[in-house]
């Protein structure tokens, strides 16, 4: 019995090896193992994981802390290197920015709550980044390259101006029209879609030119709105512009054509304004005006003007991701703003879309962002000069003793200062990156500027692919359409000019 014994233990010994049946023999005839629960094993195995997790979080929670010692005692005591070093900047940048802390309430700790601010900050940044309202596929657009086709001209100071001309030609012209491009464009978009038979028939000389950096105009490091003025000076006197010429800008192309009205009043001879813009820091605009400026921006564009006016090196980041890489995002996105209903329908015009994207292209052909910095820059800075100081007013030479007393028996000598010219200013109502709350500023200071409010119109609207607007601007600019001027029209004037009135000799 016990060979029989020893063969069924074996046995079940064997079996137990391959396969499990859950009764087990301890050798007693009368007694069994019960199988284990399933759940009682798998509990178990759970217990052990958590306490395998648990254990390497205790362990790290030990090396950190003994990270944090090593570092104490050797970096971060008053002897070490690194402390020597850093004390003496980081001093100093504390008490530059300690005026901040007046922003704080008393009972905060400044350190501990511009650590706050600072995360905040940065999640509010991560949050702006993110757009939800973008589509889950949108169309992605290639940056093109294109041969260079511009005409340039060599200014004084050594650099290329590129420039384009439209219209009639130089000997024919009756008007020429200067037009400065505004921010992310280039020289081609001095009026978007204007006709060559509408420049024919007002007998207009358009040119238009790249700013400095951009398209294939030469970088000018260290540019101001009093260069821009020189650049515009040089650019007419090179092709020939002798007679006084008219600008034309569109949105903040105009702060190059405000510069113009100020630094060299004598060369022009009035100025065409859409949608300009002004600085929204100026010191002279109402808390209402300015209030009502700043509503209408979404948060995007109000970070782009205050990061522009503090810490403008940061503008790189999002400028190289928004228009700078090889693919493009839509227009609203790139500027940050919200169109309004009619804008809404031309930004999506297919006409529109090829311009604006070549007109892009052109923009960043050099890829370098240091002229975009520079531009907005110029946008939200101390400009030099006061919007006031083109009002056109009377100032009389009363300073000195002399003046005072030959002002005493004899009227003293005034001239009238200001800009002279004529200043047409178009503004859509509904315009949400120029809002009209600077029209009605421009309008406060500059009282003689002639304004035209344009109900439901938005920002791109009135200049971009519109003839019936563009008529309206020729006319209100030039008048009746008298077309190019004529070789026998010039012959007489100048027969006119040179005739020499003989003597009458008596008889």
């Amino acid at each position: 019995m016990a060979e029989v014994g020893g063969r069924n233990t074996w046995t079940e010994e064997l079996a137990s090896l391959i396969e499990d049946s859950g009764v087990h023999y301890s050798g007693d005839p009368t007694s069994f193992q019960e199988p284990q629960s399933p759940s009682a094993s798998a509990e178990s195995f759970k217990e052990q994981a958590v306490g395998f997790v648990m254990a390497w979080c205790e362990i790290l929670v030990e090396l950190a802390r003994g990270f944090r010692d090593i570092m104490r005692q050797n970096f971060i005591n008053e002897d070490s290197f690194l402390v020597n070093k850093l004390r003496g900047p980081c001093a100093s940048v504390s008490k530059r920015l300690s005026f901040l802390n007046d922003f704080l309430p008393e009972d905060r700790d400044p350190l501990h709550a511009w650590s706050v601010v600072f995360f905040v900050f940065i999640l509010a940044l991560a949050a702006i980044s993110v757009d939800p309202s973008r589509e889950a596929v949108a169309p992605i657009v290639k940056v093109r390259q294109h041969p260079p086709s511009a005409s340039r001209v060599l200014l004084p100071d050594g650099r290329y101006m590129a420039y384009q001309e439209q219209g009639v030609a130089m000997d024919a012209a009756r008007f020429s029209l200067v037009a400065p491009h505004s921010f992310l464009s280039s020289r081609l978009a001095a009026l978007p879609g204007v006709k060559a038979s509408l420049l024919e028939e007002y007998g207009v000389r358009l040119v238009t030119y790249d700013l400095p950096g951009f398209g294939e105009s030469d970088p000018h490091p260290g540019r101001n709105l009093n260069s821009s003025a020189m650049d515009v000076l040089h650019l007419v006197n090179a092709v020939n512009v002798s007679d006084k010429f008219w600008l034309l800008c569109h949105s903040s192309g105009c702060i190059h054509t405000w510069a113009s009205l100020r630094y060299i009043p004598e060369r022009i001879a009035g100025a065409a304004m859409l949608a300009p813009m002004v600085n929204p820091y100026d010191l002279h605009m109402t808390k209402e005006e300015m209030k009502r400026t700043w509503e209408k921006w979404l948060p995007r564009r109000k970070m782009m003007y205050s990061l522009a006016g503090r810490f403008p090196r940061f503008l790189s980041f999002f400028y190289r991701k928004s228009f700078l890489p090889e693919n493009h995002d839509e227009i609203d996105k790139m500027l940050s703003f919200s169109p309004g209903k009619k804008d809404k329908f031309v930004i999506e015009e297919p006409e529109f879309k090829e311009f604006w994207q070549r007109d892009v292209e052109e923009s960043i052909r050099q890829g370098n962002l240091r002229p975009f910095i520079e531009e907005a820059v110029l946008q939200v800075s101390n400009w030099g000069f006061d919007l006031k100081e083109l009002h056109v007013q009377k100032k009389c030479q009363t300073r000195g003793i002399l003046l005072w007393l030959k002002s005493m028996y004899s009227q003293a000598d005034c001239e009238l200062a200001g800009f002279l010219g004529l200043t047409h200013i178009w503004q859509g109502l509904d315009d949400r990156v120029v809002p009209p709350s600077m029209m009605e500023y421009i309008e406060r200071v500059l009282p003689e500027a002639v304004i035209h409010k344009l109900p439901n119109e938005g920002h791109f609207s009135y200049f971009y692919f519109c003839d019936q607007c563009h008529r309206q601007i020729f006319a209100t600019l030039f008048g009746t359409p008298q077309g190019p001027v004529e070789r026998q029209e010039e012959t007489a004037a100048f027969e006119e000019d040179n005739e020499e009135v003989l003597p009458v000799v008596p008889i």
